[in-house]
């Protein structure tokens, strides 16, 4: 109990191999808070109070860690939480895949973070941020830099972010330490079903961002005006009101439900706490099927800012290994998203 009358809701937890470690399903995700403040303002409450949030996912690229190092520092100094308690995901920035700067740029975010060891570090794109003609330092060779990580114990498990079964099978044939994580996008409108059994079928946790279907990048992405926003959904929104709950309740649920972990967003105290309290309670497997049923398929974060004709990826079927890819993104060039 923190207040008397409140007892902290915390997240159910998935095993992590191989760190023989067990990560909360659902954890705060801090991509697209950049107003000053608002970050750490949001792991501190995430973590403080009444809330139970132990899962912090951030990134270099996000430009965010000091802040949310700002709120792990007030919390875990005031004793809120041990730092064993608490599992820190951040990611390897593009312009970093060098072997030589790998290390480098993890420690470089564990000042930020000031912490001394991460949770998880994880690979955020396939792609150094530069066009070429074949991707140079391969993700291989990346990987190798990752997992001297793990031996020096700056991450006590590594992964990867944004990668498709094809660039996961040709690193698995070359890793000593296996991928622990693939963070990847995925709701009711992007199931993404395939990756993700692909990977449940080899151990390999997924974690799912945008699990709301990334309503406030829509503008950001200039996305077409035939793409919808899932939180209207219809079927979404009968499923809400018939169990007197919100549109974001039901797609945290539904994202655990199919066992997944996932990253809601939010820097309102109300909406913390429903999120996490969804991740224990289940859809009627009516309502789960009915939202993983749809025929309509749509990326909201289709990659079009890694597409260049001088390569590695000259068509999002290249970054995806897919055979057809629907862009749904006018975002071009170093723009970059989750």
């Amino acid at each position: 109990m923190t207040d008397g009358t409140q007892s902290v809701v915390l997240a159910p937890t998935a095993p992590v191999f191989p760190a023989a470690a067990r990560m909360p399903v659902v954890g705060l995700g801090t991509w697209t808070q950049k107003k000053p403040g608002d970050v750490r303002d949001a792991v501190e409450l995430a973590i403080r109070h009444v809330l139970g949030y132990r899962h912090i996912d951030c990134a270099a690229e996000y430009g965010n860690e000091e802040e949310v190092g700002a709120g792990l520092a007030a919390v875990l100094q005031d004793g809120t939480v041990r730092r064993e308690e608490l599992w820190i995901t951040t990611k390897l920035d593009n312009p970093d895949h060098a072997h030589t700067r790998v290390e480098a740029a993890c420690r470089e975010s564990l000042r930020r973070l000031s912490l001394s060891y991460l949770d998880l570090y994880l690979v955020h794109w396939p792609f150094n941020g530069r066009p070429q003609a074949t991707l140079d330092p391969s993700l291989e060779e990346t990987w190798g830099a990752m997992e001297g990580l793990v031996r020096k114990g700056l991450a006590r498990a590594i992964g990867v972010s944004n990668t498709s079964a094809k660039k996961l099978e040709r690193l698995l044939a070359k890793a000593t330490i296996r991928p622990a994580v693939n963070q990847v996008e995925a709701h009711p409108y992007w199931r993404n079903q395939e990756l993700i059994d692909w990977c449940k079928e080899r151990g390999i946790l997924v974690t799912a961002y945008s699990p709301l279907g990334s309503p406030h990048t829509h503008r950001y992405f200039k996305r077409g005006e035939d793409v919808p926003l899932l939180m209207q959904d219809e079927t979404l929104k009968r499923v809400a009101e018939k169990h007197n709950k919100s549109p974001a309740d039901i797609l945290v649920s539904w994202a655990v439900q199919r066992g997944t972990a996932c990253l809601p967003k939010s820097t309102k105290e109300e909406h913390l706490r429903s999120n996490l309290e969804a991740a224990s309670w289940r859809l009627p497997e009516d309502d789960f099927a009915a939202l993983s049923a749809f025929s309509k398929q749509y990326r909201m974060l289709d990659g079009a800012w890694c597409i260049s004709p001088e390569g590695p990826y000259r068509s999002l079927e290249e970054l995806w290994d897919t055979e057809h890819e629907r862009g749904t993104s006018n975002v071009k060039g170093k723009e970059r998203g989750s």
